[in-house]
């Protein structure tokens, strides 16, 4: 990835990127060769599942991972980080022999935490691994190969130091399935968005998927953004970091994921394009109204107004949507060893 001179990147062939990084979950399906070869290399992994009711999933995710260690040992800690869930899924998961952590406890020194990007971030400070992975609890259909596909590039590939799960999202309503028609936030907003300010990342197919991995030293020298807006400031930080060649994408198949109903499909929508409009400003990429000198800090809540006809008549009403920056976890553990 190359930068002009004033700082925005210059176009990459994802063409060429696409055929030379993507691969599929079939070339990596020799899980004992894999296995072996994570042991020559000297390798360990961390799977960081962070979850918030799903007590019905968790259980039939961790089992799998367990099936697929007594074939092959490619995990070392299954972690899943739970949002003080209502229904039972530390329990559950902590059953399984999960390691379970409260995401409001871990850090808590930061207060309470936002959402699933800051479970990921927190949960950076327990991960163990050379290697982590993050994978989502609500999938229900959860197979051996979203973790051997999604470790396999690393592993296996020079050079290769994040990979992106890719996957067709089928949505079913009532009795309907459209094998194409989940994703629709990706689709609808992150697409278009690194279509215009990103190009070379328009070539992975779900850019929010939430299985991917890397070195843990990658995740732990980018910032975190909080809440749904985590994947795509990842993405882009990684991008700004490593590169394009150093990124890959594999195809893991077919997955479902519980669907959001259209109004957080907006809200969800909205932290993306944050998240994008946040990078832009910090590269001098974007003109705001707000004064630029102003730090971050000073405007991180912003109203999400949403307006809705109702039985009642028009309705216009505000939500507020909060996006915090949580830094790079290697700024976090030098500071604790210094103390």
């Amino acid at each position: 990835m190359e930068t002009n001179e004033r700082g925005s990147y210059a176009p990459t062939n994802v063409t060429e990127w696409f055929e030379k990084r993507s691969y599929t979950h079939e070339e990596f399906s020799d899980v004992k060769k894999l296995a072996r070869r994570k042991r020559e290399l000297g390798l360990t992994v961390s799977l960081v599942l962070p979850g918030r009711n799903v007590a019905d999933t968790i259980g039939g995710i961790v089992d799998e991972i367990n099936a697929l260690n007594e074939e092959a040992p490619l995990v070392e800690q299954i972690l899943v980080i739970d949002a003080d869930s209502a229904d039972g899924t530390a329990e559950v998961a902590a059953a399984r022999g999960a390691e379970v952590y409260s995401e409001n406890e871990l850090l808590s020194h930061y207060g309470g935490a936002h959402g699933k990007g800051d479970a990921m971030w927190r949960s950076l400070s327990v991960a163990r691994g050379d290697l982590v992975m993050f994978a989502d609890a609500d999938t229900k259909d959860f197979e051996a190969q979203f973790v051997y596909g999604t470790l396999g590039p690393l592993l296996s590939a020079p050079g290769v130091r994040f990979v992106k799960g890719a996957f067709r999202r089928p949505f079913k309503s009532n009795d309907a399935v459209q094998q194409d028609g989940g994703g629709r936030v990706t689709e609808l907003t992150t697409k278009p968005l690194f279509n215009l300010f990103y190009p070379e990342l328009t070539g992975f197919v779900q850019p929010l998927a939430g299985e991917f991995a890397a070195d843990k030293d990658l995740f732990a020298s980018i910032p975190f953004l909080t809440g749904y807006a985590v994947e795509t400031g990842v993405m882009v930080d990684v991008l700004r970091k490593v590169g394009l060649d150093a990124m890959a994408q594999v195809d893991l198949g077919t997955r479902q994921n519980r669907h959001q109903p259209l109004f957080d499909l907006g809200r969800m929508s909205y932290s993306v394009l944050r998240a994008v409009a946040r990078r832009l400003r910090q590269d001098g990429r974007l003109r705001q109204i707000r004064d630029p000198s102003m730090p971050d800090s000073l405007f991180q809540f912003s109203d999400y107004l949403h307006a809705v006809a109702t039985p009642d008549g028009l309705k216009l009403r505000e939500h507020v949507e909060e996006l915090v920056e949580r830094p790079p976890m290697a700024e976090i553990l030098a500071g604790s060893r210094e103390q």
